[in-house]
């Protein structure tokens, strides 16, 4: 019977599709597990996986299990995975205390959102790391 269900249907066979889920959205293809990922951790409200581009090591995204294009259009939403974002944060165990950590997260093409469902990138930084936030000044040569 699997063989023979399409689209939204074959999707959703195993879990409930969540309310608003996109079928052009690469992280809801995440979520009903279309797309591979190496997730870290899942919750009933959002999934913890690893980018394909990682900045640094542990470099993780938590995404909401809801489809919303960014942190503006539900400020619950926005709440929980935030939430779930920094019980993440807490429990990784870098080894030293010489680790900062930056949560990261945009709205639209100008702030240089590139994806658009609603994500927190949780960032693993260590001294003399090298990466430069968008907003940090650039050198005059």
């Amino acid at each position: 019977m699997d063989e023979i269900m399409t689209g939204q249907a074959k999707r959703c066979l195993n879990e409930p599709c969540p309310p608003d889920n996109r079928d052009d959205c690469p992280f809801c293809d995440i979520i009903r597990h279309i797309s591979p990922a190496e997730v870290v951790r899942r919750w009933d409200d959002a999934i913890a996986f690893r980018p394909f581009k990682p900045v640094s090591v542990g470099h993780t995204l938590v995404v909401p299990i809801r489809h919303i294009d960014t942190f503006l259009d539900d400020p619950d939403i926005t709440a929980a995975t935030m939430r779930r974002a920094s019980e993440l944060t807490g429990s990784f165990k870098p080894g030293t205390d010489n680790v900062g950590w930056n949560l990261i997260t945009s709205a639209g093409e100008l702030a240089t959102q590139t994806i658009r469902h609603f994500h927190v990138h949780i960032v693993c930084r260590t001294p003399n790391d090298g990466l430069k936030l968008p907003w940090t000044k650039k050198e005059t040569q």
